[in-house]
């Protein structure tokens, strides 16, 4: 899917990620497993978050997103940063890098974004391809009990300064889907508000069918977390972070 006017409340409504966090987790596992750390694919940037803090510790980052209204955003704070990271307008399921990668990350929930099984397994074919002979894959997923028991079919409100959010949840049970419906209220400089709209669907499966496709892929899942911790995974966890590394064919 591509956002449209989320795209620019984006960051509003992810104020409380700890994206240095996740940096450092990957820099972590990338140590931990003996990666090459030179370059790093942002698939499914966003708004460049990551890109940037990624590129400061030295890694020539490239970022996809299949989003034109996030990479402008991306291309913003690239601008002001001077950074030297490049950005292609593509999607998950269609990647296509000009060399092999070293590290590439999927951050926050994107994989869940795309429309089925097999999309999922496209892309992950699609990192396996353009991944360096034990290059490093390092994402996460949210779980179905996320979407069941957390999501579920709840609404949510979230005021920010000069940005209020209702964000409408419909779970279905048959397939553990969630419909999530977000309508965004935002000041002007008048003090009126004007409002925006925007829908999607995120999907989630079993961590069986997850691993399977991965491995089908040509990958090696080396561990999985609960979260951007040290946590394993649990029966509540409500994002599972897999670190996985591509075979080298013998």
């Amino acid at each position: 899917m591509a956002y449209s006017q989320f795209a620019y409340f984006y960051d509003k409504l992810q104020g409380e990620v700890d994206y240095t966090g996740i940096a450092d987790f990957i820099d972590r596992q990338a140590e931990r497993f003996g990666a090459r750390r030179e370059i790093l694919l942002d698939m499914a940037c966003g708004t460049g978050t990551l890109c940037e803090i990624m590129a400061k510790r030295g890694y020539d980052v490239i970022g996809t997103d299949a989003s034109n209204e996030m990479l402008s955003c991306a291309l913003d704070k690239k601008y002001d940063s001077g950074l030297p990271i490049q950005y292609l307008n593509q999607s998950m399921t269609g990647l296509d890098m000009f060399g092999t990668i070293d590290i590439t990350v999927c951050t926050l929930d994107s994989i869940n974004h795309l429309s089925s099984l097999d999309e999922i397994k496209t892309a992950f074919e699609k990192v396996s391809l353009f991944a360096f002979p034990d290059g490093m894959f390092i994402f996460d997923m949210n779980t179905l009990y996320k979407h069941r028991e957390i999501l579920g079919s709840n609404t949510y409100v979230i005021d920010t300064e000069g940005l209020y959010c209702v964000w409408q949840n419909e779970y279905s049970e048959s397939d553990g889907s969630v419909d999530i419906t977000l309508d965004f209220f935002e000041q002007g400089d008048d003090g009126r508000y004007e409002r925006f709209g925007e829908s999607f669907t995120e999907i989630a499966f079993d961590a069986a069918v997850i691993e399977q496709a991965l491995i089908d892929a040509g990958f090696e899942i080396l561990d999985s977390f609960d979260d951007y911790t040290d946590k394993p995974v649990t029966e509540t966890t409500q994002r599972i972070v897999y670190v996985c590394k591509k075979k080298i064919k013998e």
